[in-house]
This record gives structure tokens, C-alpha cells and sequence, in this order.
């Protein structure tokens, strides 16, 4: 027999939830895109949502695309507080509500609650079956959900009262959210801001005792290191050289974990590392990407082998590793003129040891990578919490509807 009551629920509330057509409980419209062959359309100051708007946040209040009064003009307008909910392409599933009137492309269909339904109960809803509804438009070239198909989705519905009060109670889930994420940004932004000083020498530190440090000295990077080498891969079609219990690392890996690296997703045997180029690099080397994310920097904490596509890099005696780190962070803003031309833009090993970097005293280098150390902390502390309030949000929405 259906469960038609969710598992968790505001004591004052009992009885069974209704099941309706989502056609049913609101009006529903697909958008439409005016003319982009059309200047007079566009640059102006009304919203117009695409996918690329919806980042997981409850309401929409910026757009990437503006348009002037004269293009919101032919198209169909969705009043303020309306749901957004993406039913064409790759990103189905995304959700989001206006925050005035506006407009969305053709790959979004938009939803106003009619009377006795809530659109922020139809938001978090929707946030939750999102992915559900993906599933239905099946594998195509370009997956969709029609409109008469997502009118005719099935939804459970309790009483306005009880909507309002769930919607109301995921409102402040989503306002601490928001609030973590603000605060997130805001610490990148600062650490963004303060790295450029810091690496500019514009901002300097100061000895213990209140004196200047010495001059940093200009070196190239093959000059602090006391190896700059590359890796190599084994051949694929040797089953043997693959499986085996040494970590080989791929870009993914590093993208996927940042600043440390504490595994791979696949591994090499000790026959694989011999007969290839490659080769076991110790750990709290630097590992420096030439292919695909090109400059993106990371720290072993675990020995490892690379492909050719990374630089590995291990420093000589009085270098901080974390200070060459974000020494080489700091350097991707100007990499672009040492990458090869070609279908993937590239670097090579002996443009990388040629980088052109600045050096400090070992003290300073220390006092600047503490510091910017201590901001990626707190950093990394808010997108736990994040994440942990996703995960209880999660939990809530899968139990607080039916």
C-alpha cells in the first residue's frame, strides 16, 4: 500500500498527503529566447535565466544575460517568485525561483503555484526529485523532459499550511547555507587578494625583532629544485604493468583533491614502473600539471608515480615546501605565454624550470606560508560545514516529503 505520510512531520499535522499532476497545482511555461540577431534586446537590466544562472541556491537574483525592456517584451514573462526547474540537456534537474519578473530560455520550464500551493514548497520538492526526473528523459543526444511530460509528473501535497510551514523551516536551511557559502567566497577572495601583495612584495613581513628581511632574490625554478622531472606512463595494452600497489596519479586526481594529494585512482605494479619512464617520486614533492589543468599545483602526501603530463618537482635545502607552493599558485596568472599552441594548449618541462620566480629568506618564506596556510584552513573548515549541512539537508528533505 502507497505511504502517502512523510517520516518526519510537525506534530500539530496529521492525515495523508494528496497526490497530484504538478499541471495540476500550478501553471506551468516553457520560455522562449528573443532574437539574438537582435542588439536592441539585450545588455539591459531584466533578468533572463538559463541553466548557467541555477547554482544551487534557492532564489535567482543575477542573470549572465540581461535584457533591455524591448526584448523582455517578446518574450513570456514569469512573474517574481515563480519556479525555475531545467528540462533540456545535461543540467535537468536544476532548480532555482525568481526573484522578479523575468524571462528564461526554451531549455526551462517555469512553475506558479495556483491558489493553496506554495512555490517554495514546489521548489524544495523538485530540488529533491531532481535528479529522479532526470532519469526519465532516458539516454538521447540531447536529453528532455517535454512539457506535457513534466505537467504530468506525480506529486504528493499536504495542505497550504502544512506546505508553508516545511517551506518556511527548509527557508532558514538554506539561508545558513547561503550564509557559509558568502563567507567562503569571502575568505578566497581576501586570500586571492592578499597572495597578489604578498607576491608583489607590496605587503612584506618583518623579522621577530621588527627588521626588514633581506631582499628576495630572482632564480629559476630548475634552480631551487633538486630534481625537475617528469613521469611517464606504462603501456596501456600490458595488463601486467597495471593493478598493482604503486599510486599513479592522473590529472583528475589532483583537480579532484587540491592542495593534497592523499590518493590516486589507479595504480601501477612494480613491473609497470620499470619498464616506462616513470618513476616513484617521494613524498612532499610538488607536483605540477603540463597538461590539461595546465599550472594547477599540488602536494604529495603519499609516494607516487605520474604520467608525462606532470612535472615533479623535488626542492633543495632551505625552501619551504608550502611557500613554493603557493609561490607556483601565485605564477599561474602568468603561464599563459609559455604554453604551446596546438589542439591542447601545453607546457613543457624545460618552460616550467624556466619560470622566473622570487625567493626570500627561509624565514620569511615560512611567516608567508604559515599565514596563507591559516587562511586555506578556514577555508577548507567552511566548506565542511557546507558540506555537512548539505548532507543534513539531504536527509531532511528525503524525510520531511513523501
Amino acid at each position: 500500500m502507497e505511504n502517502r505520510q512523510p517520516k518526519l512531520r510537525f506534530p500539530e499535522f496529521s492525515g495523508e498527503w494528496e497526490k497530484k499532476k504538478l499541471g495540476a497545482i500550478a501553471t506551468i511555461t516553457t520560455g522562449s529566447t528573443p532574437s539574438t540577431l537582435i542588439s536592441e534586446y539585450y545588455n539591459g537590466n531584466k533578468l533572463f535565466v538559463s541553466p548557467a544562472d541555477l547554482q544551487g541556491n534557492r532564489y535567482v537574483y543575477s542573470t549572465k544575460t540581461k535584457l533591455t525592456e524591448l526584448g523582455f517584451s517578446k518574450g513570456r514573462k514569469i512573474d517574481k517568485g515563480s519556479v525555475v526547474f531545467v528540462c533540456i540537456g545535461s543540467t535537468i534537474g536544476k532548480v532555482g525561483i525568481t526573484t522578479e519578473d523575468s524571462l528564461t530560455n526554451q531549455q526551462i520550464n517555469s512553475l506558479k503555484a495556483k491558489t493553496d500551493y506554495s512555490n517554495n514548497f514546489i521548489y524544495s520538492l523538485l530540488e529533491l526529485n531532481g535528479q529522479k526526473i532526470k532519469l526519465l528523459a532516458g539516454v538521447q543526444a540531447v536529453p528532455q523532459i517535454n512539457k506535457t511530460a513534466f505537467s504530468n509528473l506525480l506529486f504528493h501535497f499536504p495542505n497550504i499550511s502544512e506546505q508553508t510551514k516545511i517551506a518556511n523551516f527548509l527557508i532558514e536551511v538554506d539561508k545558513k547555507l547561503t550564509a557559509l557559502k558568502q563567507k567562503k567566497s569571502l575568505l578566497e577572495q581576501y586570500k586571492k587578494g592578499v597572495m597578489q601583495k604578498i607576491f608583489s612584495q607590496e605587503l612584506r613581513f618583518k623579522e621577530d625583532n621588527g627588521n626588514d628581511y633581506p631582499d628576495w632574490e630572482e632564480k629559476k625554478l630548475g634552480e631551487v629544485c633538486e630534481i625537475a622531472k617528469s613521469g611517464g606512463t606504462p603501456t596501456s595494452t600490458k595488463k601486467e604493468y597495471y593493478n598493482g600497489d604503486i599510486p599513479f596519479l592522473s590529472i583528475s586526481d589532483m583537480t579532484l583533491q587540491g592542495k593534497y594529494l592523499n590518493f590516486t585512482s589507479n595504480h601501477i605494479s612494480e613491473l609497470g614502473l620499470e619498464n616506462s619512464s616513470s618513476w616513484l617520486v617521494p613524498i612532499n614533492s610538488i607536483i605540477y600539471s603540463m597538461y590539461a589543468s595546465v599550472g594547477f599545483v599540488a602536494i604529495n602526501r603519499i609516494p607516487l608515480a605520474t604520467s608525462q603530463a606532470v612535472l615533479n618537482l623535488i626542492l633543495k635545502k632551505k625552501l619551504n615546501l608550502e611557500f613554493m607552493y603557493y609561490t607556483l599558485v601565485d605564477f599561474q596568472k602568468n603561464i599563459a605565454q609559455f604554453i604551446t599552441t596546438g589542439t591542447q594548449g601545453n607546457l613543457n618541462a624545460n618552460s616550467v624550470k624556466g619560470f622566473l620566480i622570487q625567493i626570500p629568506s627561509l624565514t620569511e618564506q615560512t611567516k608567508i606560508a604559515n599565514f596563507l596556510s591559516a587562511i586555506d584552513e578556514k577555508i577548507n573548515h567552511c566548506q565542511k560545514q557546507i558540506e555537512k549541512t548539505q548532507v543534513w539537508k539531504k536527509g531532511l528533505l528525503q524525510q520531511m516529503f513523501v
